[in-house]
């Protein structure tokens, strides 16, 4: 159970003087949100691209060294709503759920009495993946109607036949007229150029408005800049390359399974196209990011609130030869944007020490001036609050446990698939400092980059410097049990009817 300190100044101030640290710093901070703008890579984002997030970061702190624990959304989010990596919180693209025996953020601050909302535009992101707990309220943004019975499946499906599939499946679970309705909505209604920021910004400015006196813990997931890149007209014009027309850049095909498995060729060219189109999507959301921060300062909220902005993994888009974010740790995957402000993060400036996302439960719980021994005693996160006695980090790490989706589903939609593509199947995990990145595979697979001077990871280095190759395999073993073994280790038990559930889904 989480013990709140009370919101009062003068609690504040004798509970952070109990913990050592400076009275200033919880008596300001009422509420939490946190804000994933989802597949936002930190070298995309910036003035140009990303305005309110840079007027965010002008007045808070910014983190320049922000590292995700996993290549995509799942694993990335169970990190951050459990402070574990993904090898012990064993959620990943060959198990799919959250175990229910993990406390999670948002249970931490429902426990302490604030009123938990989440609004998600991100069909893993739902109670389907047992990601709803704590929540009073998890909103599903690619439902019209909002009800219990998930449609995300075919959402997430890769092509028809999956869609087709995830409807046959799930569309008498319940009102089978609501849910032809939300699968209507989601695969040709949805208005163009959005995928559902603008209604979710809309709904929590409007729950802001009429809500009661408690604290809260709001957590929002943008989508946007996820595959497919569809901007408004209007941004598109603003990002792509000098001649082009938006229509030629909607033209080109954006199937990153399908580019891997060689269906499908792209060009350097087609590869601008998609970048403009990806930074138009990260302005697009850039601006419902603004319209969340005016709801917060209309509804009097804006100075009792830390807002956390952060992007849960990156995109390739055509480096190193991958469109997507599967089946590697490049740090084009895994170095994210992370801008805080509110409380002790006010006119922060720019860090440039080491975290990871899995490091914000232990950062918003001690700002909050909450502790929860349970889930402490769970953690491997680490607080980056500016007065915490937590260590810094010297290193972070990232994991990639199994291909999503996997090569089994590959096979079933493309037939033969690339050689290549079978190399994937492993699991990878990487250790980074400021100076050196090692990442190992099970199959034997390794790269050493020095990322001082090969910022972009092209120089593999690991046959010219063995005795740094193996200083970083130390840390890794330090870090988790060896390769070989997790395949056991990392799994957590699934129920039965979860299994069947997810088989039904076709994700098993």
């Amino acid at each position: 159970m989480a013990e709140s300190v009370d919101s009062s100044d003068s609690a504040d101030v004798d509970a952070a003087s109990a913990n050592g640290r400076d009275p200033k710093s919880h008596s300001t901070v009422r509420n939490v949100a946190l804000v994933v703008l989802d597949t936002a890579r930190s070298t995309s984002t910036g003035p140009e691209t990303t305005p309110a997030l840079n007027r965010l970061a002008d007045d808070g702190t910014v983190f320049d060294s922000a590292f995700a624990t996993a290549p995509w959304t799942l694993p990335s989010h169970a990190s951050m709503f459990t402070g574990t990596y993904p090898s012990e919180h064993g959620t990943h693209g060959g198990h799919t759920y959250l175990d229910d025996e993990l406390r999670t953020l948002p249970e931490s601050f429902a426990d302490s009495g604030y009123e938990t909302i989440g609004v998600s535009n991100n069909t893993w992101i739902t109670e389907e993946f047992g990601f709803d707990r704590g929540f009073d309220d998890l909103r599903k943004g690619w439902q019209y109607i909002q009800s219990d019975a998930d449609m995300g499946a075919v959402v997430r499906g890769e092509d028809l036949r999956e869609k087709l599939q995830a409807t046959r499946n799930r569309l008498f679970d319940g009102n089978p007229l609501v849910n032809a309705a939300n699968i209507l909505y989601s695969e040709a209604l949805q208005p163009a150029g959005d995928d559902g920021s603008d209604r979710s910004t809309t709904w929590i400015a409007d729950w802001l408005d009429g809500r009661d006196d408690r604290p809260f813990f709001l957590f929002c997931n943008f989508i946007e800049p996820h595959v497919e890149y569809d901007p408004p007209r209007e941004y598109a014009e603003r990002f792509l390359p000098d001649g082009a027309s938006v229509d030629e850049a909607l033209a080109v095909r954006q199937d990153p399974r399908a580019y891997d498995c060689e269906d499908y060729h792209l060009s350097e060219r087609d590869f601008d196209l998609l970048r403009g189109l990806y930074r138009a999507e990260l302005a697009y959301v850039d601006e419902q990011l603004g319209r969340l921060r005016e709801a917060l300062e209309d509804a009097g909220e804006w100075e009792d609130t830390l807002l956390v902005v952060c992007g849960d993994h990156g995109e390739h888009i055509g480096e190193h030869g991958f469109f997507g974010h599967q089946y590697n740790l490049y740090d084009t995957l895994i170095n994210v944007p992370l801008v805080c402000h509110g409380g002790p993060f006010t006119d922060g400036g720019r860090r440039e020490d080491l975290v990871q996302l899995l490091d914000l439960p232990a950062t918003l719980l001690e700002t909050a001036g909450i502790d929860d021994p349970e889930l402490r005693a769970q953690w491997s996160s680490r607080s980056f609050h500016p007065a915490s006695d937590d260590d810094p980090r010297d290193a972070v790490f990232a994991e990639y446990v199994a291909p999503q989706p996997s090569i089994d589903r590959l096979e079933a939609r493309f037939g033969e698939i690339p050689d290549r593509v079978y190399d994937y199947d492993r699991r990878l995990r990487a250790v980074r400092t400021k100076e050196s990145k090692y990442v190992r595979g099970d199959d034997g697979y390794d790269r050493l980059h020095d990322v001082e001077t090969d910022p972009l990871e092209r120089d593999d280095i690991a046959a010219r410097e063995p005795e740094r190759v193996r200083a970083m395999q130390r840390r890794l073993e330090e870090r988790f049990d060896p390769l070989a073994e997790a395949g056991d280790s990392g799994e957590v038990e699934m129920r039965e009817g979860t299994k069947e559930r997810l088989a039904d889904l076709g994700y098993l």
